[in-house]
């Protein structure tokens, strides 16, 4: 029997996060208020007896902290100020109330559940801070690092140390483990993947290592395609989790037989519940299951999806 946790699984499709949002309407200022954000990353746990408690944050936490104005708007996503002089020794100082939700989370989960941090991997949150939001083609910051790969570089420096001082105070604050989102790798050419997102992921993974060792780190570079075997092997993740486009006869041969794999039910099955995601969930089973694993989603919960349809897959996946 796999473990099972769920990307977003403390969000908008649960009334009682809903309910909580209500105290404090700022996303940024919710994830950023220790005692509300610990009670959103137990929620799932406590409603669904998941395995792994995975933090309340957001990947833009990284950018916010830097000094990037960031703020959020229902219903039409992140919006972020143009990028300006970045203040990398202020990092630590802004993102330790995220440390204290960690701390506060780690005294409450039951020993046998674990506690996952994360952060956005340096690709994808510099997406967001140069196009100054979400993006369908990816045109304003692929036009950066391909036209001026020498100034992007300084961008990517910035984030990746940011993100290993922010990840190693997960850590230390209680993180049993700890994923890298890189969301929008799939939409770089091969070169650039390898300079982008492996090896800025490669420089973080040595360096917490170096530091916690044992702390096991997962990658998710969403979109990778046959480059998720390249980014397996070179990166220096210990697992990866795999998005829904993601063959699984491939993932168990190319990737799953090198270390964990993690994934990958479409979250759309999720919401259409039934015997659809049944079948799905059948078929990742009898294709992983018999090596080292740990059931998830291709990306995270809908804010659609009714609670009732996690409840009956975390029972699908356990009988």
């Amino acid at each position: 029997m796999p473990p099972i946790w769920l990307m977003r699984q403390a969000g908008r499709y649960l009334p009682e996060y809903r309910t909580l949002r209500e105290r404090i309407p700022y996303f940024l200022v919710f994830c950023m208020t220790p005692e509300l954000a610990a009670e959103a990353t137990l929620q799932p746990i406590r409603r669904f007896g998941l395995d792994a408690a995975i933090l309340f944050a957001d990947i833009l936490v990284v950018p916010h902290a830097l000094g990037q104005q960031v703020s959020f708007t229902e219903g039409e996503g992140p919006a972020l100020a143009p990028l300006g002089k970045l203040q990398p020794a202020e990092v630590a100082r802004r993102v330790a109330p995220v440390w204290d939700t960690v701390r506060r989370v780690k005294g409450e989960l039951a020993k046998e559940v674990a506690l996952i941090g994360f952060a956005g991997s340096p690709w994808t949150v510099a997406t967001y801070m140069v196009e100054g939001g979400t993006s369908r083609d990816f045109n304003n910051v692929r036009y950066f690092a391909f036209n001026k790969p020498e100034g992007f570089q300084l961008l990517i420096d910035i984030v990746v140390e940011a993100t290993i001082t922010y990840l190693k105070g997960q850590i230390e604050a209680g993180a049993d483990a700890v994923q890298l989102f890189d969301s929008w790798a799939g939409v770089l050419p091969e070169a650039e993947f390898r300079r982008w997102v492996i090896e800025p992921t490669r420089r973080i993974t040595e360096a917490l290592k170096k530091a916690h060792p044992t702390v096991p780190i997962i990658g998710f570079p969403r979109g990778a395609g046959v480059l998720y075997e390249a980014y397996r092997r070179e990166s220096g993740v210990d697992a990866v989790s795999l998005d829904q486009t993601v063959p699984l006869a491939w993932a168990r041969d190319r990737l799953q037989s090198v270390g964990p794999v993690q994934g990958n039910l479409d979250p759309v099955l999720l919401v259409v519940g039934g015997e659809p995601m049944e079948a799905a969930v059948r078929d990742i089973r009898a294709q992983l299951g018999h090596g080292p694993f740990v059931f998830n989603l291709g990306h995270g919960i809908l804010p659609q999806t009714p609670p009732e349809n996690v409840a009956e897959l975390v029972a699908l996946v356990r009988r």
